[in-house]
C-alpha cells in the first residue's frame, strides 16, 4: 500500500511516500526549484518519491492533501466580512488565487499525478499532530502543535497512544503564536515565513525592556497557555502587512528597514517577544501535562522550530521526554498525512519501542551514488581525488584541523530545514575565527548568526550541560562550564553586537553570545561516516565537536545535486568540497564559466 502525502500552494510545499507505514522518501520543492520556500505543486518532489519507492511507473494508492482547503477559505471570508470594509485591497488581492487554484486541489492532484483513485484531506493540525506522533518512539504520549494558523487553529494539543490520535482542544484565528511571533520578525526587519530562526539567533544581544509591555498591551495571557491578541495592534487580518502604525507608536520607533544596521533597540525588542513566546510554549506545555498526564510530549508546526522554547519546556517543564518534528513546518505535514491515512483511515497498527523514531535521521531526500558524481566531474573535467569510505574520516579531520572550510555532500538529502551532515558546511569549532569567516565569505549573511555544533552522541555530555539525545537540531544547551573561560569585567559589561567578539570558550565558533549552542547529536546508526569523521577529528585533535551549517547560500536552498554542490562551492570561498568520496580542491578548479556575471547579491532569507 502505498500512500503519497502533499502539502502545497502555502509555503515550503512537500512530497511524502509512505508505503505499508514505512516512511520511504520525503522532500521539499524547493530543493528541485532551487526557490526557496517554493509554494507550488511538488511535481519534481511527487517524481523523486515516487521513483525512491520504485513505483513512478504505477503511482500511488492514496493520495492525502494535509489541510482542508474549503475551510481555509472559509476562514478567510469569514475574517474579511468580520473587518469589512478594512481588509478589501487584500481580498481583492487573495480571492483570484484562490478561485483559479486553491479551491479546485483535487482537480489539480488528479491532473498533475494522472491520479484517479482515493484523495483524503485531514485538517492542517491534524497532519501536523500525525507528524510529530506517529514517527516518534513513543507508544502514547501529549500532542502539542504550535504554528501560524491552518484552517481556523493556530494551537492544538491531544494525545497519541498507538495507532490513535486525537486532539482534544485548540486555539483559533487571529490569536496566534506562529503569527505573533511573524509579527516581531516583520518589525525588526526579517521576511516573514522565512526570517523567525534569525530573531531567535537575534534575541541573546539584546535585553528583555518589553516583556512587560507585550504582555500587557498585545497579548492578554492565561495560566493554561491559551492568549487572546489585542488586534488593534496587527494587520494580518484585513492588510498587507503584519502590524500597523499603532504597534510602531508603542515600541517608538517604526520596522526596521531590511538589510540596515542592527540597532540596540530591535535586539531588545528580539529578547522580548522571544521570552513571550517561551513563556507561551511553558505554560501551554504544563497545561497539556496537566490534561493528559502523560510522561512524553511530541511537538510540531512552525513554532517548535523554536528549538530555545523546546528548550525551555524540556528543562522547565513536566514532561520527561520530548520528540520534535525535524520538519515541522507545512512541509512536515505532508508526512503527517500519508501517516494519517495509513494508521486511522486504514487503521492499521503501529508498534514503537520507547528508543528509535521511525524518521530514519531524516535522511529520507535524494541520494547520488559515485557512479553519478564520477560523470559529472569527468563531463566537466573538474579535478579530483578519490579516496575510499575508510580514509575519508581522516583526511576531512585533518583539513577541519587546518581551519580548512569544507562542503560536505555524502548521502541522502535531509528532509526538513536543518543541515544534518548529508548537506552541510562543516569547519573547526575550535578555531577564534570561523564563525566570521562562515557567515561573511561562505554564507554571505549577518555575522550575529550563530552556528551549531554537531557532536558525537557519546560524547554530549562531557561537552553540553543535557544528556538527551538532540539529533534534529531542535535543542539548544549552555557549553559545559569547564570548557567556557571567564570574562572580565569590561567584557561583561558590553552590550549589543558588541558582544560577538568575546571569546567565550574552546569552541568559540559555535558558542553563542548567552553561551549556548543549538546542538545536533550525530548517531552512527543513523549517519556513520559523518560519525566517523568527527570521531577521527577527536581521536587526532581532541575534540568531538566540529561546526555544522547548511549547504547553501543566503537567499537559496539547501543544495540537492552534485551540480548544486559544486556552484555552490565555486560561488564562496569554501576551500574543499567532498562530493561521495571524491576531494575537489578550490586551488586546482577551473574557472566558473558564469561566474565573471554573478554577483553576491542575495534575497532578504
Amino acid at each position: 500500500m502505498n500512500i503519497l502525502g502533499i502539502s502545497a500552494f502555502y509555503h515550503d510545499s512537500a512530497a511524502c511516500l509512505v508505503t505499508d507505514g514505512e516512511i520511504i522518501a520525503a522532500a521539499q520543492e524547493e530543493r528541485f526549484t532551487r526557490k526557496k520556500h517554493d509554494f507550488s505543486f511538488p511535481v519534481n518532489a511527487v517524481r523523486y518519491c515516487l521513483e525512491e519507492g520504485g513505483i513512478s511507473g504505477k503511482g500511488p494508492d492514496i493520495v492525502v492533501f494535509y489541510d482542508k482547503p474549503l475551510l481555509k477559505f472559509e476562514r478567510i471570508l469569514e475574517t474579511y466580512l468580520a473587518f469589512a470594509p478594512g481588509g478589501f485591497a487584500s481580498f481583492i488581492k487573495a480571492v483570484p488565487l484562490w478561485v483559479k487554484q486553491k479551491l479546485h486541489l483535487e482537480k489539480i492532484i488528479r491532473k498533475e499525478l494522472d491520479f484517479k483513485g482515493e484523495i483524503l484531506f485531514p485538517e492542517h493540525h491534524e497532519s501536523h499532530a500525525a507528524s510529530a506522533f506517529f514517527p516518534s518512539p513513543f507508544n502514547e504520549a501529549a500532542i502539542l502543535t504550535l504554528d501560524g494558523v491552518g484552517e481556523w487553529s493556530t494551537a492544538s494539543y491531544g494525545i497519541g497512544k498507538g495507532n490513535r490520535l486525537e486532539l482534544m482542544a485548540e486555539l483559533k484565528f487571529p490569536h496566534s503564536p506562529g503569527l505573533l511571533y511573524s509579527a516581531f520578525t516583520y518589525y525588526t526587519g526579517f521576511k516573514v515565513n522565512s526570517g523567525e530562526y534569525k530573531l531567535m539567533g537575534l534575541a541573546p544581544y539584546g535585553e528583555p525592556k518589553y516583556v512587560k509591555l507585550i504582555l500587557k498591551e498585545l497579548v492578554d495571557l492565561k495560566e493554561d497557555g491559551s492568549f487572546r491578541l489585542n488586534m488593534e495592534y496587527f494587520d494580518y487580518c484585513t492588510g498587507l502587512r503584519m502590524i500597523n502604525k499603532k504597534f510602531e507608536k508603542l515600541f517608538g520607533a517604526p520596522p526596521r528597514k531590511p538589510e540596515s544596521k542592527m540597532s540596540q533597540h530591535y535586539m531588545d525588542i528580539a529578547r522580548s517577544v522571544q521570552e513571550v513566546t517561551e513563556e507561551i510554549m511553558l505554560r501551554m506545555a504544563r497545561h497539556v501535562h496537566n490534561e493528559t498526564g502523560m510522561k512524553n510530549l511530541c511537538l510540531a508546526g512552525g513554532v517548535a522550530l523554536n528549538c530555545v522554547g523546546n528548550s525551555r519546556i524540556l528543562r522547565d517543564g513536566p514532561f520527561e521526554r520530548l520528540w520534535i518534528q525535524p520538519a515541522s513546518g507545512d512541509a512536515g505535514g505532508a508526512m503527517g498525512a500519508a501517516l494519517i491515512a495509513w494508521h486511522h483511515y486504514l487503521g492499521k497498527e503501529r508498534i514503537a519501542d520507547e528508543k528509535s523514531d521511525f524518521q530514519k535521521g531524516s535522511f529520507l531526500g535524494p541520494r547520488y551514488n559515485n557512479g553519478p558524481i564520477l560523470k559529472y566531474l569527468e563531463d566537466n573535467g573538474l579535478p579530483y581525488r578519490r579516496f575510499s569510505d575508510e580514509e575519508i574520516p581522516g583526511v576531512i579531520a585533518d583539513l577541519i584541523a587546518g581551519e580548512n572550510v569544507i562542503g560536505w555532500f555524502n548521502g541522502r538529502m535531509e528532509f526538513g530545514p536543518r543541515a544534518l551532515g548529508a548537506r552541510s558546511i562543516i569547519g573547526d569549532a575550535r578555531s577564534p575565527r570561523m564563525q566570521s569567516i562562515m557567515n561573511l565569505k561562505i554564507k554571505y549573511r549577518e555575522s550575529f548568526r550563530p552556528f551549531a555544533p554537531s557532536v558525537l552522541s557519546d560524547k554530549i555530555s562531557e561537552w553540553f550541560d543535557m544528556s538527551c539525545a538532540s539529533p534534529y537540531m531542535l535543542l539548544v544547551s549552555n557549553v559545559r562550564e569547564k570548557h567556557c573561560r571567564k570574562m572580565s569585567e569590561e567584557e561583561r559589561g558590553l552590550f549589543g553586537i558588541d558582544k560577538l567578539n568575546v571569546l567565550r570558550s574552546s569552541i568559540p565558533a559555535i558558542t553563542h553570545v548567552d553561551y549556548s549552542a543549538r546542538v545536533q547529536t550525530v548517531h552512527r546508526e543513523t549517519n556513520p561516516l559523518y560519525y566517523d569523521m568527527i570521531s577521527a577529528f577527536d581521536k587526532k585533535y581532541g575534540c568531538p565537536v566540529i561546526i555544522n551549517t547548511s549547504f547553501n547560500v543566503r537567499g537559496e536552498p539547501i543544495v540537492c545535486s552534485p551540480e548544486d554542490a559544486y556552484r555552490c562551492f565555486m560561488r564562496t570561498e569554501m576551500d574543499y568540497l567532498l562530493l561521495g568520496n571524491y576531494l575537489l580542491d578550490k586551488k586546482a578548479q577551473p574557472v566558473l564559466a558564469e561566474d565573471k556575471d554573478w554577483k553576491r547579491e542575495f534575497p532578504p532569507d
